[in-house]
């Protein structure tokens, strides 16, 4: 249980990501620094209007805005 704990604590501490697949309404986001087996299946409603491949969006406080280039 405590393992499981920690793993969802870690996910709402601000992190980085890269759009790196769209696929309809879903998008694919890669952590900086992570694999493929870690991508995350989000619904574009809850990211920012304007994302496309390649992307970089910021994570913190339940939001997604984009990182300017």
């Amino acid at each position: 249980m405590k393992e499981t704990l920690d793993k969802r604590e870690n996910n709402m501490e601000p992190k980085n990501y890269t759009v790196v697949k769209i696929e309809g309404e879903y998008a694919y986001l890669r952590a900086d620094g992570s694999g493929a087996e870690d991508d995350l299946f989000l619904a574009m409603a809850l990211l920012p209007p304007g994302i496309d491949v390649g992307t970089r969006l910021h994570y913190e406080m339940l939001s997604y805005t984009i990182i300017a280039p």
